[in-house]
């Protein structure tokens, strides 16, 4: 079994590490493509403006060999005749500028510089200082996909504008040193991006992966073994979101192991209590049987005893048949009687053994006579127990010892609630002894830490919870200027006036 849950927490880590691997590297993929995508948007401005600026310096290079032959403030030699380069001069020029034609005109006149022979048609006459952006990108991208077989007319502008240069070329050569060019970039780009990603990936792997595969390690870790409190993430230092999540992760975990090792609690204390309860049953029928003798005797004590005796066992035997309720999920439906309070109450004081004068806890009933109220009677009989049972231990406790402190049990009522438009009493139980400590208020009502002393079980006050919030009603524990407790539970007069069931809210100090 160890071995099987071993090998499944390695699997799972294993699983976490493939996913986290996955994420980084889509994480340097996108990077990439990122980068990629921003070098395109680059690219397209930028091979325009090389093809524009290609054509200036084609421009620019023919004006410096064709004005170099002439004096351009002379218009005789800016004349139409023929040009003063022999034959092979204009050979070895359109040769060396890779061009067909070459001329210049300024001041009204243009000048033949040299002129291929074999020149015929033009495909397309360009003006390289009319165009625009637009015209400029889109004749980039045509000279890339379409061009490298076209003869080109360039016109433009040299120096300060006075001249201006005409060449006629064929467009190979452009095409060529724009794909070296944009291979150029394709690569510069690449090696960018593998920079910048590699970069960005480690940056982000160092405070978000590796933080996000720790968290997840540590649900997987801690999935396959909820009970150990080892495998309750540690969280570290940073104030960001990681550091939130991982703050939270722990509070979660710790909840849920408590919640765990609580129900295993109860599992057990379940399983315990229906083993005692079978044998139970039958020491109390014995003992109830031997008490039916006892009620034959004619001693006037015995008479006096025995039928508390008897009641109280018959209540015994109730509540062995009906041990095991607060395992279910809420207390039975009340069964509800118009009941008399103040003799409840009565019967709580002699199961308490508080009634007599040798007790040394005082027990004041200050409810009413005759103070009627429609309730379940064995269930307000529980619920008034567990309450006084709680008050007698906190009186009887080591704190409580010193001459003179006041031992005092009240069980009472408002009477001015009764009269209330709301259509609701409040039962007061209420001691004078040390009080509830922090730890218990904090856990109040609930079962196995809410207990308000060392070894107990928060059972009784959980159990109490239940059956007033079975009652329609709700309990609180007021809060108090002098030493003691205070509990008050508000119940609706009638049935009618809250539905059964209703959600109790969540009980807080007064």
């Amino acid at each position: 079994m160890r071995g099987t849950q071993s090998a499944t927490a390695e699997t799972g880590e294993r699983e976490a590490e493939g996913a986290h691997r996955s994420l980084s590297a889509r994480l340097l993929v996108f990077t990439m493509l990122a980068v990629m995508l921003a070098e395109v948007l680059i690219f397209v401005p930028s091979i325009a403006r090389f093809r524009h600026e290609w054509l200036v310096d084609k421009l620019e290079t023919a004006a410096v060999a064709g004005l170099a032959s002439a004096d351009p403030d002379d218009p005789a030699t800016l004349s139409p005749a023929e040009g003063i380069l022999s034959s092979d001069q204009q050979a070895d020029l359109l040769e060396a500028l890779d061009a067909r034609l070459i001329a210049v005109s300024g001041r009204g006149s243009t000048r033949l510089i040299a002129r291929d022979p074999s020149l015929s048609a033009i495909d397309e006459t360009l003006v390289v200082d009319e165009e625009g952006p637009i015209d400029m990108i889109g004749r980039a991208f045509a000279e890339l996909f379409t061009g490298g077989e076209q003869t080109l007319r360039v016109l433009g502008p040299v120096g300060d504008g006075r001249f201006r240069m005409e060449v006629v070329l064929e467009d190979g050569k452009l095409r060529r040193d724009m794909l070296v060019y944009s291979r150029n970039i394709f690569f510069l780009s690449l090696v960018v991006a593998a920079i910048a990603g590699l970069c960005l990936w480690a940056f982000l792997r160092a405070i978000l992966i590796r933080p996000i595969q720790r968290l997840t390690t540590a649900m997987l870790r801690f999935g396959e073994r909820p009970s150990d409190p080892n495998r309750i993430i540690k969280p570290s230092f940073r104030d960001d979101e990681i550091g939130i999540a991982e703050r939270e992760l722990a509070a979660m975990q710790t909840r849920l192991a408590e919640t765990l090792r609580e129900q295993r609690h109860l599992a057990d204390l379940g399983l315990a209590v229906s083993k005692i309860n079978h044998d139970l049953r039958n020491i109390l029928a014995s003992a109830q049987m031997i008490s039916d003798r006892l009620s034959t005797l004619p001693d006037p004590r015995v008479q006096r005893i025995a039928p508390m005796l008897l009641k109280s066992l018959d209540r015994a035997l109730h509540y062995t048949q009906s041990v095991l309720a607060y395992g279910r999920a809420v207390e039975a439906k009340p069964n509800r009687r118009q009941v008399d309070l103040h003799q409840i109450v009565c019967d709580v004081r002699d199961l308490l053994s508080l009634g007599n004068e040798e007790a040394e806890i005082e027990f004041v009933n200050a409810v009413p006579q005759g103070f009627e109220l429609s309730v379940d009677p064995e269930q307000i009989h529980r619920l008034l127990t567990n309450l006084c049972r709680n008050a007698v231990q906190a009186l009887q406790s080591d704190e409580m010892e010193g001459i003179g402190i006041v031992r005092r049990l009240t069980i009472g009522v408002e009477p001015s609630m009764k009269d209330r438009a709301s259509g609701e009493v409040l039962i007061f139980v209420e001691d004078t002894g040390p009080g509830l400590p922090t730890k218990a208020r904090e856990n109040l009502f609930q079962a196995f830490r809410g207990s308000a002393r060392s070894g107990g079980t928060g059972l009784g006050l959980a159990i109490a919870a239940e059956i007033v919030e079975a009652h329609g009603g709700r309990i609180d524990l007021a809060n108090l200027d002098a030493p003691g407790a205070r509990f008050e539970i508000t119940l609706p007069t009638s049935i009618g006036e809250r539905e059964e069931g209703e959600k109790r809210p969540e009980n807080e100090g007064r």
